[in-house]
């Protein structure tokens, strides 16, 4: 860890910190300067690096006003383009809040109004150089080893000599490599908790999560990172818990946080690397320029942080995160806001909403790559609601993900959906397999390509690769929220074990989730308690948001038949629902199956192949076609989807 400098004031620099001055101590607090730390009671309390340069700048400076124009010049440099008056007053109230203080009745720190601020509380003043014991007389060293000693005492001193100059003049990154370089910092995996937006308008809430996500996927592309999915993080916005509680969860080594800001044409970043146990505080750094150079500062935060535990970059991972094309400052604007909705997406009004911002920023900028690539996801992906099925969708995202590919062949996402449209519409599977393989060459921490690529494995009946890809899977994405795929391809494997434990969890962690149940009902399907099954389609149902009147009709069935009632009347509602929406053909398929009706289910599985549904994949591992298996038409299915053996 480096030495703690004092910001200077007025030009003149603040009161020097001896090498052995660590910690000022107030009230039940304590800021040790040497790891940049608050504490209670021993306790570190998470506070941004800005509250706590104004709270180091105030307790040096107890009892004396230190005026708004001095934080400027020492916190806030002269070509800094942030709302200082709004950045400095939400800075203070963020370091009152760690201090559980207040404005109105303050014990620590007093608003001297149009002035600046005070420090009123005692401060105990600096820590005593610890004390050194003497060393224990040890015998003189036989002559020749006294003849040997002073030589290289010598030669030591001369080097220690060398090295300090090049320390000095940082030559060839020394400075860099001395004094920053990792303590024995094991960090082989990795979270980004969502970046703050200190803009001071929350309109701004899509850029900070936007360049929360382009730093996810930059440091996804370091190969000896484990790197967890932006699914996972976001669920941390706003949230006090502790970072190594946040680590445990997450079960990750280190954390990066931090916080974004933007005025203007202007941007400011700052980025803090936290180790999690021991927890301590590894790195710091802060980046300023043009918005429109966002996304390549993503790029070097990523290579910092893998330089600073110590991580081999690969020249072609070094490539990957540096190089980028010129961006309009508006088209990229456009494209997080496109981001930013198409994430909460549920519905299709709010996917064709992601469209519009992305087919904008196309608009804006016809050579924007990573727009096309966004545009080939929302389109690859199907909603409940929307009324266009895979042919009219899935050409829409092969041309856009190939569009994004030509502009820039390192987008890793694009490779991913070409693999998905490959296996779910084309069913062309050595091709889908190529385009994994790409993809996660790019990225190996790009999670959905893994769930894609383990639902591929399952459906061709490699069942243990398939489950090692979905625990992979969970290993990249540790909150239930995001286990509804890797428990549908347990089930699809018959690992009921896996299945119903992932199962368990997520119920429990999200009692009120759509998924949640829909994952529940293929469980309880597997274990073949099909009225339990029914039960959670039903809960599902409900919590989808389904019209009241259908509601209503499904519980009276399920209440009158069981779990035959819920599905027949589920079978209406399908067929009634695909007159005006697509409705996924297998589905319909599967609920005419569970009736017994097999010239129903024949019927449907036909519109399936037909419409090219990525339900028929699944044939020969979903449990509730497995009564069918012995029918030549059900084999010639198969045959022509093209299934390998």
């Amino acid at each position: 860890m480096e030495w703690y400098t004092p910001p200077k004031v007025s030009g003149v620099s603040m009161k020097a910190v001896e090498p052995y001055s660590r910690t000022i101590r107030f009230g039940d607090f304590e800021v040790d300067l040497r790891a940049g730390e608050l504490r209670k009671h021993g306790v570190r309390i998470r506070l941004q690096d800005q509250p706590l340069k104004i709270l180091t700048t105030l307790v040096e400076r107890a009892g004396d006003v230190v005026s708004r124009e001095e934080f400027r010049q020492a916190l806030w440099p002269a070509d800094t383009f942030v709302d200082f008056d709004h950045g400095l007053s939400a800075a203070v109230n963020k370091l009152r809040e760690a201090l559980c203080d207040s404005a109105d009745h303050p014990r620590y720190v007093e608003t001297i109004p149009r002035r600046g601020y005070r420090f009123i509380a005692e401060v105990d003043g600096f820590a005593a150089p610890p004390t050194v014991a003497e060393p224990q007389a040890r015998p003189a060293p036989p002559p020749r080893t006294k003849a040997l000693l002073r030589p290289a005492l010598l030669a030591g001193s001369g080097l220690l000599g060398v090295a300090v100059v090049l320390v000095g003049l940082n030559v060839g990154g020394w400075r860099e490599r001395l004094l920053l370089r990792p303590a024995n910092a094991h960090v082989q995996s990795i979270a980004v908790l969502p970046l703050e937006n200190l803009s001071g308008d929350p309109s701004q809430e899509y850029f900070a999560d936007g360049m929360t996500e382009e730093l996810t996927t930059d440091l996804g592309k370091i190969g000896a990172l484990r790197v967890i999915s932006r699914t996972s993080t976001m669920r941390y916005k706003g949230n006090k818990k502790p970072l190594p509680e946040i680590a445990r969860e997450l079960n990750v080594d280190a954390i990066v946080e931090g916080t974004v800001a933007r005025s203007g044409s202007r941007l400011h970043i700052t980025a803090n690397l936290i180790q999690a146990s021991p927890e301590r505080h590894l790195w710091a750094e802060s980046y300023e320029g043009e918005v429109a150079d966002a996304l390549a500062v993503q790029g070097e935060i990523a290579q910092a942080v893998g330089r600073k535990i110590g991580l081999n970059i690969t020249e072609k991972e070094r490539e990957l995160l540096t190089v980028r094309q010129p961006v309009n400052s508006a088209a990229q604007d456009l494209y997080m806001e496109g981001r930013f909705v198409w994430h909460l997406a549920e519905n299709a009004e709010a996917s064709q909403k992601a469209v519009n911002y992305f087919q904008k920023a196309i608009d804006m900028d016809p050579s924007f790559a990573k727009a096309y690539a966004a545009l080939a996801s929302v389109y690859s992906v199907w909603i409940p609601g929307m009324a266009q099925g895979p042919r009219d969708r899935m050409p829409k995202a092969r041309e856009f993900a190939m569009k994004a590919l030509a502009l820039d062949n390192t987008i890793a996402e694009s490779h991913g959906t070409l693999g998905m449209i490959d296996l779910f519409y084309d069913w062309n599977w050595s091709a889908a397999e190529e385009e994994y393989k790409q993809t996660i060459a790019l990225n190996p921490n790009y999670f959905w390509v893994h769930s894609w690529h383990a639902r591929g494995l399952v459906a061709r009946g490699q069942t243990e690769q398939a489950v090692a890809e979905a625990q992979r899977v969970i290993g990249l994405s540790p909150s239930p929220l995001n286990w509804d795929y890797p428990i549908w391809v347990f089930v699809l494997a018959r690992r009921e074990d896996l299945a119903r434990e992932r199962s368990e969890q997520l119920l429990r962690v999200a009692p009120q989730w759509t998924w949640a149940h829909f994952s529940a009902a293929h469980v309880y399907e597997l274990q073949g308690d099909s009225e339990k099954a029914a039960h959670e389609s039903l809960k599902a149902d409900e919590l989808f948001g389904a019209e009241p009147r259908k509601i209503a009709q499904l519980k009276e069935a399920f209440a009158k038949s069981g779990a035959q009632g819920y599905w027949r009347r589920t079978l209406e509602n399908y067929k009634e629902t695909a007159k005006s929406n697509y409705v996924e053909p297998v589905l319909v398929a599967e609920a005419c199956a569970r009736i017994g009706d097999k010239e129903c289910t024949f019927e449907w599985l036909e519109k399936g192949f037909e419409e090219r549904d990525d339900l028929m994949i699944n044939l020969k591992v979903e449990p509730v076609l497995d009564s069918l298996h012995s029918d030549p038409r059900f084999q010639d299915l198969v045959r022509r989807v093209g299934i390998p053996q």
